[in-house]
């Protein structure tokens, strides 16, 4: 849970731009990894009837998928609490976006496979956690506390 319940997921009052930017880019792009996760679960139904052996191995990927997503939801909301341990725990998530990328690129061949959106939008948001502005909010969070 959030500082101040759910409603203190929306509040990022006190922080630089760049950290608020990268907040909502962490939040959202959680939030939407758990609900494509969702549909990705029940088209894993779907193919676990049709095609059992293949069906499972796809079933516990889009369970980690979810798994990860959620993570990232709470890692978010730990980096806007100024936890340093958060930023270098989503920082080592955006390692992984690139390795999946290539992964997913290389597994189609290099025909458009990998998640390049996705993975750009990870190092915009790795950036703007560790910009001059961010760097300073973490070492005033750290000494407030």
């Amino acid at each position: 849970m959030p500082k101040g319940g759910f409603s203190g997921m929306f509040n990022v009052t006190g922080m630089p731009t760049e950290l608020k930017v990268s907040y909502w880019i962490w939040l959202i792009g959680g939030f939407l990894g758990i609900l494509f996760g969702i549909i990705g679960f029940f088209g894993s139904m779907v193919l676990l009837s049709m095609a059992p052996g293949f069906g499972a191995i796809v079933l516990l990927f889009v369970l980690i998928a979810i798994v990860l997503a959620a993570a990232q939801v709470v890692l978010a909301m730990k980096m806007k609490e100024g936890q340093e341990w958060a930023r270098l725990a989503l920082t080592i998530l955006a390692a992984v976006s690139l390795l999946l990328t290539i992964i997913g690129a290389a597994s189609m061949g290099g025909q458009g496979g990998g998640n390049y959106f996705g993975f750009i939008l990870s190092v915009a948001a790795t950036v703007l956690m560790w910009l001059p502005n961010s760097q300073s909010w973490f070492k005033s969070v750290k000494g407030a506390v």
